[in-house]
Protein backbone atom coordinates (compact mmCIF):
# COMPACT_ATOMS: atom_id res chain seq x y z
CA UNK A 1 0.00 0.00 0.00
CA UNK A 2 1.03 3.79 -0.90
CA UNK A 3 1.88 5.40 1.61
CA UNK A 4 1.78 10.13 1.66
CA UNK A 5 4.94 11.16 1.44
CA UNK A 6 3.17 14.41 2.57
CA UNK A 7 0.45 15.93 2.95
CA UNK A 8 -2.03 18.22 0.98
CA UNK A 9 -1.81 20.84 4.50
CA UNK A 10 2.09 20.02 4.11
CA UNK A 11 2.44 22.34 0.51
CA UNK A 12 0.49 24.86 1.30
CA UNK A 13 2.39 26.27 4.59
CA UNK A 14 5.79 25.12 2.63
CA UNK A 15 5.31 26.99 -0.84
CA UNK A 16 2.17 29.35 0.24
CA UNK A 17 2.88 31.19 -2.58
CA UNK A 18 2.74 28.55 -5.02
CA UNK A 19 -0.24 27.34 -3.41
CA UNK A 20 -2.06 30.67 -3.99
CA UNK A 21 -0.58 30.79 -7.71
CA UNK A 22 -2.12 27.60 -8.60
CA UNK A 23 -5.11 27.82 -6.89
CA UNK A 24 -5.95 31.24 -8.32
CA UNK A 25 -5.52 29.95 -11.83
CA UNK A 26 -8.02 26.91 -11.13
CA UNK A 27 -10.34 30.19 -10.08
CA UNK A 28 -10.43 32.03 -13.01
CA UNK A 29 -12.40 29.72 -14.97
CA UNK A 30 -15.22 30.15 -12.52
CA UNK A 31 -15.06 33.54 -12.20
CA UNK A 32 -15.19 34.06 -16.41
CA UNK A 33 -18.49 32.43 -15.75
CA UNK A 34 -17.96 28.88 -16.78
CA UNK A 35 -20.40 26.35 -15.13
CA UNK A 36 -19.14 25.04 -11.58
CA UNK A 37 -20.29 21.32 -12.76
CA UNK A 38 -18.85 21.27 -15.68
CA UNK A 39 -15.34 22.42 -14.38
CA UNK A 40 -15.86 19.45 -11.59
CA UNK A 41 -16.06 16.86 -14.06
CA UNK A 42 -13.39 18.28 -16.36
CA UNK A 43 -11.02 18.17 -13.03
CA UNK A 44 -12.72 14.85 -11.78
CA UNK A 45 -11.74 13.49 -15.13
CA UNK A 46 -8.30 14.81 -15.72
CA UNK A 47 -7.69 13.87 -12.26
CA UNK A 48 -8.58 10.16 -13.20
CA UNK A 49 -6.23 10.13 -16.18
CA UNK A 50 -3.62 11.75 -13.78
CA UNK A 51 -4.16 9.04 -11.23
CA UNK A 52 -4.14 11.39 -8.17
CA UNK A 53 -6.59 9.55 -5.52
CA UNK A 54 -6.58 13.15 -3.75
CA UNK A 55 -7.85 14.97 -6.55
CA UNK A 56 -10.60 12.00 -8.05
CA UNK A 57 -12.27 12.42 -4.39
CA UNK A 58 -11.64 16.31 -3.54
CA UNK A 59 -13.52 16.50 -7.03
CA UNK A 60 -16.19 14.12 -6.64
CA UNK A 61 -17.24 16.06 -3.20
CA UNK A 62 -16.81 19.26 -4.91
CA UNK A 63 -19.66 17.73 -7.74
CA UNK A 64 -21.62 16.51 -5.13
CA UNK A 65 -21.58 19.52 -3.55
CA UNK A 66 -22.33 21.89 -6.80
CA UNK A 67 -25.21 19.51 -7.85
CA UNK A 68 -23.51 16.96 -10.50
CA UNK A 69 -25.49 13.73 -10.32
CA UNK A 70 -23.91 10.91 -9.09
CA UNK A 71 -24.72 9.35 -12.92
CA UNK A 72 -22.13 12.24 -14.47
CA UNK A 73 -19.79 11.92 -11.14
CA UNK A 74 -19.71 7.89 -11.91
CA UNK A 75 -19.57 7.28 -15.53
CA UNK A 76 -17.28 10.30 -16.25
CA UNK A 77 -14.23 7.48 -16.49
CA UNK A 78 -16.41 6.15 -19.48
CA UNK A 79 -17.99 9.62 -21.01
CA UNK A 80 -17.90 8.42 -24.33
CA UNK A 81 -20.28 5.38 -23.37
CA UNK A 82 -22.60 6.81 -21.67
CA UNK A 83 -25.10 9.62 -23.37
CA UNK A 84 -25.81 11.41 -20.42
CA UNK A 85 -23.32 14.13 -20.96
CA UNK A 86 -24.26 17.41 -23.20
CA UNK A 87 -22.58 17.98 -26.58
CA UNK A 88 -20.89 20.88 -24.11
CA UNK A 89 -19.60 18.50 -21.40
CA UNK A 90 -18.22 16.04 -24.08
CA UNK A 91 -16.68 18.70 -26.17
CA UNK A 92 -14.82 19.87 -22.35
CA UNK A 93 -14.07 16.39 -21.70
CA UNK A 94 -12.15 15.87 -24.76
CA UNK A 95 -10.39 19.07 -24.37
CA UNK A 96 -9.76 18.07 -20.85
CA UNK A 97 -8.08 14.69 -22.41
CA UNK A 98 -6.67 15.75 -24.99
CA UNK A 99 -4.45 18.54 -22.70
CA UNK A 100 -3.85 16.00 -20.19
CA UNK A 101 -2.12 13.17 -22.22
CA UNK A 102 -0.75 15.80 -24.62
CA UNK A 103 1.26 13.02 -26.61
CA UNK A 104 0.78 13.85 -30.23
CA UNK A 105 -0.81 17.19 -29.47
CA UNK A 106 -4.27 18.12 -30.13
CA UNK A 107 -6.13 16.77 -32.88
CA UNK A 108 -8.53 19.26 -35.55
CA UNK A 109 -11.45 17.53 -34.61
CA UNK A 110 -11.15 17.78 -30.94
CA UNK A 111 -10.53 21.81 -31.76
CA UNK A 112 -12.99 22.37 -33.76
CA UNK A 113 -15.40 20.21 -31.15
CA UNK A 114 -14.27 22.34 -28.55
CA UNK A 115 -14.43 25.49 -30.44
CA UNK A 116 -17.95 24.61 -31.79
CA UNK A 117 -19.39 24.37 -28.05
CA UNK A 118 -16.73 27.43 -26.61
CA UNK A 119 -16.25 30.94 -27.28
CA UNK A 120 -12.38 31.84 -27.94
CA UNK A 121 -12.62 33.71 -24.41
CA UNK A 122 -14.66 30.70 -22.44
CA UNK A 123 -11.99 27.78 -24.14
CA UNK A 124 -9.23 30.10 -22.52
CA UNK A 125 -10.40 29.93 -19.17
CA UNK A 126 -11.22 26.25 -19.92
CA UNK A 127 -7.62 25.65 -20.55
CA UNK A 128 -6.97 27.13 -17.77
CA UNK A 129 -8.71 25.47 -15.26
CA UNK A 130 -7.38 22.11 -17.00
CA UNK A 131 -3.94 23.53 -16.57
CA UNK A 132 -4.04 24.11 -12.78
CA UNK A 133 -6.15 20.85 -12.20
CA UNK A 134 -3.07 19.23 -14.24
CA UNK A 135 -0.87 21.22 -11.84
CA UNK A 136 -2.53 20.07 -8.62
CA UNK A 137 -2.80 16.63 -9.71
CA UNK A 138 1.42 16.75 -10.13
CA UNK A 139 1.36 17.55 -6.49
CA UNK A 140 -1.44 15.11 -4.97
CA UNK A 141 -0.17 12.24 -7.06
CA UNK A 142 3.55 12.76 -6.53
CA UNK A 143 3.31 13.16 -2.86
CA UNK A 144 0.39 10.73 -2.33
CA UNK A 145 -1.65 13.34 -0.60
CA UNK A 146 -4.23 11.45 1.53
CA UNK A 147 -7.99 11.66 -0.21
CA UNK A 148 -10.28 13.12 2.22
CA UNK A 149 -13.21 11.62 3.92
CA UNK A 150 -17.07 12.38 3.25
CA UNK A 151 -18.31 14.98 6.24
CA UNK A 152 -20.62 12.12 7.36
CA UNK A 153 -17.64 9.73 7.55
CA UNK A 154 -15.62 12.41 9.66
CA UNK A 155 -18.56 13.65 12.08
CA UNK A 156 -19.02 9.72 12.94
CA UNK A 157 -15.69 9.06 13.56
CA UNK A 158 -15.82 12.51 15.21
CA UNK A 159 -18.11 10.92 17.71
Amino acid sequence: MSHARSEYADFKALAPDVFETVLALGQFAATAGLDTQLLELVKLRASQINGCAFCVQYHTLQGEKFGVSADKLNLVVVWREAQLFSARERAALAWTEALTVLAGGVSDEVYAQATAEFSEKELTYLTSAIASINVWNRFGASYRWTPLARPSVQKAAAS
